[in-house]
């Protein structure tokens, strides 16, 4: 019985060692270092972060691996599958699946191209809201907009 248990016990143990790794984030940096008064890690140059499949690029961040909280700036880039954002800074809540982009953001994927200076994107529910000095060019066609919604499953402004 005591074999069992400790067969069962290991067992339990490698598979939730193995869950928790494919969790965790892929980062690099320049320049990396944690900082014990904020506990967040501190990134500088040629920033790289990857969860999953989504990758963001900075020239600096912040991040709290607890909450998954990216704050970056500087040449960001957030990318996933055949979507992209570039633009001034991000603010990703990964525990809530949410990114904030602002400043010169310009989001592309086949046939779409919508720049703006806000954009706040939601992967659970796929619909990013494009705000302050929308312009969206799809198919051919041209429009500004105070603000605009679109979803990226559907391919379709809501």
């Amino acid at each position: 019985m005591k074999t069992k248990t400790f067969i069962f016990t290991l067992l339990f143990m490698l598979l939730f060692t193995a869950t928790t790794l494919a969790a965790k984030p892929t980062i690099t940096a320049d320049q990396q270092y944690f900082d014990i008064n904020t506990g967040l890690y501190v990134l500088n140059g040629n920033v790289y972060i990857q969860v999953k499949n989504r990758v963001i690029t900075a020239d600096q961040a912040k991040v709290n691996m607890g909450s998954l909280e990216v704050w970056g700036s500087g040449n960001i880039t957030v990318k996933q599958d055949d979507i992209l954002f570039t633009a001034d800074s991000v603010y990703v809540y990964g525990a809530q699946d949410r990114a904030i982009v602002e400043g010169n953001v310009h989001f592309t994927r086949t046939n779409l191209n919508v720049t703006a200076n806000h954009v706040d994107y939601n992967w659970r529910d796929k619909n990013a809201f494009f705000s302050d000095n929308v312009q969206i060019e799809q198919n051919g066609n041209s429009w500004s907009a105070n603000t605009a919604k679109y979803n990226i499953t559907t391919d379709t402004f809501l």
